[in-house]
């Protein structure tokens, strides 16, 4: 069976290794492109899109795709909904791997929204330095506002607009507490802006702000695409699979 991965993510990353290991299966993952040195996962990898969701649907067909597993990240929404269009037209089955969100704990104070938009008001609200993590691709919503600095941490460097009163972080996770810690007191951060991406690689920040008090804004993830199965981690995509092929 040819299964098709939609990538870019940890969980992606360890399902392909599952798949590229087990006999019967070959894997393609697909890659975005978006950051400059990918983690490469086993198999054949594609890097690029398809030209949405007509373009999916027949690349499905003619490399003869008998299952699509959507393992990007919980906020890459639009090449989730064409997967959902494109699996449908190619009558492939399709399940979308998601790692859980994260949830407050006790101590936390938290602001969630809807949108970058939603949150680039909120953080203006709540304070004057800020520690912004939703990634480059979004800094355009936070872009207008220049009475507020922000610390900016991505793993490529920002290319569009941004903030006037902007400093850049380049790292890639995982991210310690200690370092965490540190990175707040030194940059004398008073707000937190993040999306709900999950997962424990940057969830580091999150009890650091706990600690220090530090409110974080953060953006509540768009819904997987109505009648689209979701499994919450690799071991449950696999034996989906499983399933589906035995």
């Amino acid at each position: 069976m040819h299964v098709l991965v939609l990538g870019g993510t940890t969980e992606a990353r360890r399902l392909a290794e599952r798949l590229h290991a087990t006999r019967g299966i070959r894997v393609t993952s697909s890659l975005a492109g978006r950051v400059a040195t990918p983690r490469m996962p086993p198999g054949e990898v594609r890097v690029g899109g398809f030209g949405g969701a007509e373009g999916l649907a027949r690349w499905l067909c003619e490399h003869e795709v008998g299952a699509v597993i959507d393992a990007t990240h919980p906020f890459a929404g639009t090449i989730s909904f064409n997967a959902a269009l494109a699996a449908a037209d190619a009558h492939v089955p399709l399940l979308a791997l998601r790692r859980p969100g994260w949830a407050p704990a006790e101590g936390d104070d938290w602001h969630p929204v809807d949108s970058l938009e939603r949150a680039a008001e909120a953080a203006r609200a709540l304070g004057s330095r800020v520690f912004l993590t939703t990634g480059r691709m979004g800094l355009a919503s936070f872009a207008h506002i220049d009475d507020i600095w922000f610390l900016v941490r991505s793993v490529d460097a920002p290319d569009g607009p941004r903030p006037p009163r902007t400093d850049v972080l380049l790292d890639r996770g995982p991210f310690t507490l200690d370092g965490e810690r540190e990175l707040l007191r030194r940059h004398r951060i008073d707000v937190l802006v993040t999306k709900d991406s999950g997962g424990a690689a940057t969830a580091p920040k999150l009890t650091a702000a706990r600690e220090a008090g530090v409110p974080v804004v953060i953006v509540r993830r768009p819904p997987v695409p109505d009648g689209v199965p979701v499994a919450t981690g690799p071991e449950e995509a696999a034996a989906w699979l499983a399933a589906y092929s035995g």
